[in-house]
C-alpha cells in the first residue's frame, strides 16, 4: 500500500469516491479530516452524501485551516484522509493567509505524520484564463499546491470520469 497518495481530479470526477475505496483497502480506522465549511443548504447536501458513503470506520474532524495540528495527532495504526486540498486553500484565501507559509506547514505537517495519508484536490488549470484577479490568484495557488502535494506523495492519480490515471508510482 502506499503510504502517501495524492487524488486530484475535476469536479463530479468521482475523485472522492475513489480514494475513499483507496483509503478503505488499507483495513486500518481511518480518519477523514473534511476542509470545508458549511455556508448554505447545497454544501450542507454534500457534505451529508458524503458522509453517507462511510461506515463506522471512518471518524470526520473537522479542519477547514490548520491540517497541521490534525495530521500530528494521528498514528501509523490509522490512515489520513483529507478532502480536499482545494477546500482548505480556498479558507485560507479568504483569511488572508500567506499562502506559502500555510502550503510550507503543510507539507512539513505530512512529512511528520505517522498514518498513511491520501488527499483529495481539483484539478483547475484546463480552463480558461479567469476574468478576475481572485480567481487568477486562487487558480495559480492550487497549481502551486498541487504541484507540492505530488512531489510529496508516492503514488499520484488523477481520476477522470471515475476512473484512476495513474501519474506516478503505483496502484495497489
Amino acid at each position: 500500500m502506499p503510504r502517501s497518495s495524492f487524488v486530484l481530479g475535476g469536479a463530479a470526477s468521482g475523485k472522492s469516491g475513489w480514494a475513499e475505496e483507496l483509503a478503505e483497502s488499507f483495513g486500518l480506522p481511518i480518519t477523514y479530516i473534511a476542509t470545508s465549511q458549511i455556508f448554505d443548504a447545497e454544501m450542507s447536501a454534500r457534505v451529508k452524501i458524503h458522509k453517507k458513503r462511510r461506515d463506522d470506520r471512518w471518524t470526520t474532524v473537522e479542519e477547514p485551516l490548520d491540517l497541521a495540528s490534525a495530521l500530528d495527532k494521528l498514528t501509523a495504526q490509522q490512515v489520513a484522509f483529507i478532502d480536499c486540498a482545494t477546500m482548505w486553500l480556498s479558507n485560507h484565501l479568504i483569511a488572508q493567509s500567506d499562502i506559502a507559509d500555510v502550503q510550507d506547514a503543510l507539507v512539513s505537517a505530512l512529512h511528520r505524520c505517522a498514518a498513511p495519508w491520501i488527499i483529495v484536490s481539483n484539478e483547475v488549470g484546463s480552463g480558461i484564463v479567469p476574468d478576475n484577479a481572485l480567481a487568477r490568484q486562487f487558480r495559480e495557488a492550487q497549481g502551486r499546491l498541487n504541484i507540492a502535494l505530488a512531489a510529496e506523495a508516492g503514488l499520484a492519480v488523477q481520476v477522470v470520469a471515475g476512473l484512476p490515471v495513474v501519474l506516478k508510482g503505483q496502484l495497489p
